[in-house]
Formats: C-alpha cells, sequence, structure tokens
C-alpha cells in the first residue's frame, strides 16, 4: 500500500480520535434511506446548535474510538453511519431525537458522552434534557426564590415595624 495513502489514513484517524477526546459527546446514527434534502436539513439544525456532523470510513472510526478507550463503540460502527459531535453533551442527542421522531429512517445507535460509552436509549432520555442555557437559567431561578422569599420577608418586617412606629406616633 502506498505510504502516503497510510499516513492519510492515520491522519484521519488522529482528527476522529481528537474530535472525540474534545466533544462532550459524540452520537453515532445510521443515516441510510435520508434524502439528500433530509441530511442537509438535519446538519443545518446541527449547526444551529454548534455540532458538528461528519461521515468517516468505519474502520477509521472502529480505530480511533479503540484509540480513545471507546472499544464498545466499535461494535455499533457498520452500515453507513455519521458521527456528530457536540460541546454541549445534550445538544447532539437533543437535535438527533428531535430529527428522528420526524425522519424514521434516522438511527440513533449509540454514542460516548462526557468519556463514556452510552446506548441508544441513554441517548433518548439525554435528548429530553434541556440544553446548557436552559439548564443555567433553572439553576438560577432555584438560587434566585430562596433570596427573592428572604428579601420579602425582610420587607414585610420592615414594613411591619414602621406600621408599628406609626401608630406609636
Amino acid at each position: 500500500m502506498n505510504q502516503t495513502i497510510i499516513d492519510g489514513k492515520k491522519a484521519v484517524v488522529a482528527e476522529i480520535a481528537e474530535k472525540m477526546r474534545e466533544s462532550q459527546s459524540a452520537v453515532v446514527v445510521e443515516y441510510r434511506g435520508l434524502t439528500v434534502k433530509e441530511v442537509t436539513e438535519l446538519r443545518r439544525e446541527l449547526r444551529a446548535e454548534e455540532v458538528e456532523f461528519k461521515v468517516y470510513k468505519n474502520s477509521l472510526a472502529q480505530r480511533a474510538a479503540e484509540e480513545v478507550g471507546y472499544a464498545e463503540l466499535t461494535e455499533t460502527l457498520t452500515g453507513p453511519n455519521a458521527i456528530a459531535f457536540g460541546k454541549d453533551a445534550v445538544a447532539p442527542a437533543r437535535v438527533l431525537a428531535k430529527f428522528a421522531k420526524k425522519h424514521d429512517k434516522l438511527v440513533i445507535k449509540a454514542g460516548a458522552v462526557e468519556g463514556k460509552v452510552v446506548d441508544q436509549e441513554t441517548i433518548t432520555a439525554l435528548s429530553k434534557l434541556p440544553n446548557r442555557e436552559g439548564m443555567i437559567s433553572m439553576l438560577l431561578g432555584c438560587l434566585q426564590s430562596p433570596v427573592r422569599s428572604f428579601a420579602c420577608a425582610v420587607k414585610a418586617v420592615a414594613d411591619q415595624k414602621g406600621e408599628t412606629a406609626e401608630s406609636a406616633e
């Protein structure tokens, strides 16, 4: 085999491995049966959530998965697959699950989330969580509630003391 071909394949394996390491999540999907228009629509939706969607040769993706420590992922890398890489742990799962509801040809197979290989059920469960901004706003809402309650209590005490002082005059 030509050395440049071997070097090219090594570079692709290194690229995939790097994307797997840097991503909070990587979801493997089978896209057999989707039209070019549907794949373009899916790519657009993923790009809006800053998710990269790539098609790689299975043998190269399998080598990269083993290199990163995701050996269990190699058995799902058969057939026409694509991998969605996300900096957000939830975004790829959420977008892909939403798209799969409308397009039954898209099959979520498995993935890796925050360094752990997970199955299709876990990806589906993860897809039901809000995005990072949604989680932060929920957290802020929870933190803000006790502060608001405390402020209302202090105001009520101040108002009561003000009424007591007025009636004493």
